[in-house]
């Protein structure tokens, strides 16, 4: 949680008379040499009231809805697993005899979009932690699925158990931060047969939130729902009539699902768990060079997974996912919270709610370190997934060098920057004692507030109080030995680790939960991890 800063240490000791500049220059930054109050959590359960914006009028949404029917209908998609393609086939889909090829009828479409659920509840083994997905519900979701890692003193290197670890402590430090969102950094020095074993235990036991489960082939989903079954401690009935897991279900654009994430498909919806369907359309790379056939192809690439997984049983949960953006044209790297970036994530969101399913899209930037690139990138990220109506948001926390690095300073970066998205969606109090004649009758003309009751009453939790900004004036923060950003996120993640505090579990289903992996691994885990 964000902490708060006391009032009374910012005005400590002043000179009668002092003014609060002078106070200012006098005392230094609060947030470094004055105790702060522990805060009550207010960001377990965010809702966006505000009105979502639109890129696209309805004539232009509807153009964009009836061209990716029809990519369905005339192209389709390659389905890469006989097994899927017979589902298909028996729902009413065209297969191309020896081909890989299904093209699917607009009716059978959205006749399988009318049976996925507008909104349901993802089930933590914390009951406190359940998150609300749909309708006006936000919830961010930690950095996934890295190769690297990076802090100041240790660099940019390969991913490991240990920093896998202190990813997810640092998920559970903070209420903002509302489920794990794969694994933070792909950890290398894991033997890759019993990986998801050792990090899906470490999941359970280190955090008490939502998780997930990558769609890596059959017995890797059907391993993670029996370790989020274990760890709720639950019978699979009640497993399956309460969502407790999720898996990123990505197209490999363009249009054509492969077999593990097909899979995956079929073992998640099966059992009533949650999928994520996101095409990964790059303009100009894996999507056409404009944002307009981006989307009609993302919008195809989605339909058609979510479709499928009513074709394994309708009502399964999932989620419409957003993942468009564009490439730097001159070396073909992939661009992130771009102009363009935006406008796909509120066109996303305006998609989303014309077929009424729950929206997935992230908070991305590109670059390398953290630097105001990395800052104003995620900033206009969150601008858009937030006025865009995002529902689900991956990578909320720790995402740098697009994607390919966690890093434990930008996580902190992130937080702060959710918790004012959070503070921003706020409904304005406006109560008689908010509006606050009583205090300006006390004060009149020409006074101040700052010793009133009606600012005693409210000090410590009247404002949200930034985790890194840095408000002394400049010969206090030079004294100081000019700190930067980066100096005060390296700080702060280095004591948050010291502080936290590993969730209760009940001890027999820790015991349980180690059997379960001890035997899975006896059995040889997986021989192979993609």
């Amino acid at each position: 949680m964000g902490d708060v800063i006391k009032l009374e240490n910012r005005q400590s000791s002043g000179a009668a008379g002092e003014t609060p500049v002078e106070r200012r220059r006098r005392s230094g930054r609060a947030a470094e040499h004055g105790p702060r109050a522990p805060a009550i959590s207010k960001y377990l359960n965010l809702v966006n009231p505000t009105a979502k914006s639109a890129v696209l009028s309805e004539d232009a949404l509807e153009a964009v809805h009836q061209a990716s029917l029809t990519i369905l209908e005339e192209i389709g998609m390659d389905i890469i697993l006989p097994e899927a393609r017979d589902r298909m086939k028996a729902a009413g889909a065209e297969v191309t005899p020896g081909t890989d090829r299904v093209r699917f009828d607009r009716g059978l479409i959205m006749e399988m979009l009318a049976s996925v659920p507008p909104r349901f509840t993802m089930h933590a083994r914390n009951p406190v932690r359940n998150v609300e997905i749909g309708g006006d519900n936000l919830v961010f979701a930690q950095v996934a699925s890295a190769p690297f890692v990076a802090d100041r003193e240790g660099g940019r290197r390969a991913g490991n158990r240990e920093d896998f670890r202190k990813l997810v402590k640092l998920a559970q430090c903070y209420d903002i931060v509302h489920t794990t969102g794969g694994y933070p950094v792909e950890p290398v020095d894991i033997p890759a047969p019993a990986r998801h074993l050792d990090c899906l235990s470490d999941l359970v036991k280190l955090t008490d939130k939502v998780f997930h489960v990558y769609s890596h082939g059959r017995q890797h989903n059907r391993d993670g729902i029996e370790i989020a079954r274990i760890g709720r401690g639950i019978p699979m009935e009640q497993m399956e009539r309460e969502p407790s897991l999720f898996t990123i279900v990505n197209t490999s654009s363009p249009l054509r699902l492969d077999a593990p994430m097909l899979q995956g498909i079929i073992e998640m919806s099966a059992r009533g768990q949650v999928v994520v369907v996101t095409p990964f359309t790059l303009a100009g790379a894996t999507a056409p060079a404009t944002i307009a056939g981006a989307l009609v192809q993302q919008n195809a690439e989605a339909l058609a997974g979510i479709a499928f997984t009513q074709m394994v049983r309708r009502g399964a949960p999932v989620i419409y996912g957003g993942f468009t953006s564009n490439i730097d044209m001159k070396t073909g790297a992939p661009a992130f919270g771009t102009p363009e970036y935006m406008k796909a994530v509120i066109a996303g969101g305006q998609l989303a709610r014309k077929y009424d399913i729950p929206y997935r899209t992230s908070n991305t930037n590109a670059s390398n370190t953290l630097d105001a690139q990395a800052a104003y990138e995620s900033a206009f990220s969150l601008w858009a997934l937030t006025q865009g109506g995002g529902n689900f948001i991956m990578h909320s926390a720790g995402w740098t060098e697009g994607g390919l690095t966690a890093s434990f300073e930008k996580f902190i970066l992130d937080v702060d920057m959710l918790q004012m998205v959070a503070e921003y969606l706020t409904p304005l109090d406006v109560s008689a004692d908010a509006l606050g004649l009583a205090a300006m009758r006390d004060v009149g003309p020409g006074g101040h507030f700052f010793g009133t009751p009606h600012t005693l009453a409210r000090y410590e939790t009247a404002f949200y109080s930034p985790i890194l900004s840095d408000w002394r004036n400049f010969e206090a923060w030079t004294e100081a030995g000019r700190p930067t950003t980066y100096d005060h996120a390296n700080r702060i993640f280095k004591e948050k680790l010291n502080a936290y505090e590993k969730p209760p579990l009940d001890p027999a289903v820790e015991d349980e939960l180690d059997a379960f992996v001890a035997r899975r691994k006896e059995e040889g885990g997986i021989p192979t991890q993609l």
